[in-house]
């Protein structure tokens, strides 16, 4: 295939370059900056995409954020690879101090009290919540029984308090996005045809007109 890489990466390559880019996150910064500069729509569009995808990512639907991005960027006539690219503001890097903040937040506007071992465990409570939903899954194939237990404390004690908790902050952090990204693709975008107009007028001019005088 035209567009496969040439040296395949080993699965331990790809997980260690998720935590940290190869060539460096400032870098990966810059990729993704450029990246959206060169999308093809306008400021306005791409910005929706970009606060979709970045409101998303503060909600617990992990392993649907780029979906749910999608949906929503659908919804409010945002650019969808935008949204895309919008998902990734939660990272391994951000993803202990979003989860924190939602988590937080929730269970206190929900009037639950706080539970310390519970934010530790918030990786092992996605993962025996997840472990359930499969179960249950292929229990409809099998003659397993399905098991429910480890879902019920997962949506009430994780999931509905960092979905409640989760949106404020999220907006809050897309309508930031939104803004820098119309800014900055505008800007570009501004630049491009200034030079595409000057690069016209030049090939509009007839020959020898404008050089030196003989």
């Amino acid at each position: 295939m035209v567009f496969r890489r040439r040296d395949r990466r080993s699965p331990w390559r790809m997980a260690a370059e998720a935590v940290y880019p190869r060539g460096g996150w400032m870098r990966a910064i810059e990729y993704i900056k450029h990246r959206l500069r060169r999308l093809p729509d306008s400021p306005e569009k791409i910005g929706r995409g970009m606060a979709a995808g970045v409101f998303i990512s503060f909600t617990p639907l992990y392993g649907f954020h780029f979906l749910g991005g999608l949906l929503i960027a659908k919804l409010i006539r945002g650019n969808l690879l935008a949204s895309m690219i919008g998902t990734f503001v939660n990272n391994f890097l951000t993803l202990v101090p979003i989860s924190a903040l939602a988590m937080g937040l929730g269970t206190w506007m929900l009037g639950h009290p706080p539970d310390a071992d519970l934010m530790r465990e918030l990786g092992h409570q996605f993962s025996q919540a997840g472990r359930d939903l499969w179960h249950n899954i292929w229990s409809v194939f099998s003659p397993e029984r399905m098991e429910w237990d480890h879902l019920r404390v997962f949506l009430r004690a994780v999931f509905l308090p960092y979905l409640v908790g989760g949106i404020g902050p999220g907006l809050v952090v897309a309508l930031v996005f939104y803004w820098i990204t119309v800014r900055l693709v505008g800007a570009y975008q501004a630049g491009r045809r200034k030079v595409l107009e000057e690069k016209l007028a030049q090939l509009r001019k007839p020959p020898g007109a404008g050089g030196p005088g003989r």
